[in-house]
């Protein structure tokens, strides 16, 4: 019976530092990458509808001069036939998301299919796509990405140049104009907690409208909240209740767009 209570309790300490790696391992993940959000929206143009049909969205996230290398499809790519012009005077549609490595972005790249067309005098015209755009059409973006910050890539079809009439064959061709733009939509709070509350967990959060950002502390006492729109916030770092220490309420904790706003080193009384 004694060896199967030492088993067991080798079984679950195994177990737990499993997991404890794991989790580990994740949280290097989120601090080594940042969020893309993808957006199409569009200037007007002389047509009843322009549809086009969004296949992929991919990042080229390296230096390598070699075209072919480095690119990498967002996780979360909403795929579909869409009418350009729902997307005016300030609307406009979000078509991928997903984590990249943070560091440097070099270019992404859109892929559209077959099912593109438009609607002109109440009749509809297919869209032919050049064979040497079928790769996908690259947009430069030449953006170094921080940690844990979400960014907003905004690309402005402009459908009056980018679609051009084969002269009188009443056929029309894609030529996709597109200018892009960045912006980051967040920003992150760090700091460190000293002296640590050895073998109890600490719960650092703030309030975003009706969500809660929130991480826990690491071994060191360390901790940083990802994704934070800018604003002034309350941030609260909550213990163990069996601690026996009360939560701690740092007030006016200021968060910009872009950066990492580290409000250094606090302690518990």
């Amino acid at each position: 019976m004694k060896k199967i209570k030492k088993m067991l309790i080798s079984v679950f300490a195994i177990t737990f530092i499993i997991l404890c790696f794991t989790n580990c391992e994740n949280s290097n993940e989120t601090a080594d990458t940042s969020k893309i959000m993808v957006r199409l929206t569009d200037a007007p143009g002389d047509y009843e509808e322009v549809n086009i049909e969004v296949v992929d969205v991919m990042m080229k996230t390296n230096t390598d001069p070699d075209e072919t290398r480095g690119w990498v499809s967002l996780s979360n790519i909403d795929r579909g036939i869409y009418n350009l012009l729902d997307f005016t005077g300030g609307v406009s549609l979000l078509v991928a998301e997903g984590q990249v490595p943070s560091g440097y972005l070099g270019q992404l790249r859109l892929v559209l299919g077959t099912n593109n067309t438009i609607k002109k005098g109440g009749q509809v015209y297919p869209l032919s796509t050049p064979s040497g755009q079928q790769s996908g059409l690259k947009l430069k973006i030449n953006e170094t990405l921080v940690p844990g910050i979400t960014y907003e890539l905004m690309m402005d079809f402009n459908v009056d140049k980018s679609i051009v009439k084969a002269g009188n064959s009443g056929k029309y061709n894609l030529h996709p104009v597109i200018t892009i733009s960045s912006t980051a939509t967040s920003g992150s709070i760090k700091g460190k907690i000293n002296p640590i509350l050895e073998g109890f967990q600490v719960v650092a959060s703030v309030e975003v409208g009706n969500e809660t950002i929130s991480a826990y502390a690491n071994e060191q006492g360390m901790f940083q909240l990802y994704g934070v729109p800018a604003g002034t916030y309350r941030l609260t770092l909550t213990p163990e209740v069996a601690s026996g220490k009360t939560p701690l309420v740092i007030e006016d904790v200021m968060v910009v767009n872009g950066e990492i706003t580290n409000i250094g080193v606090v302690s518990f009384e």
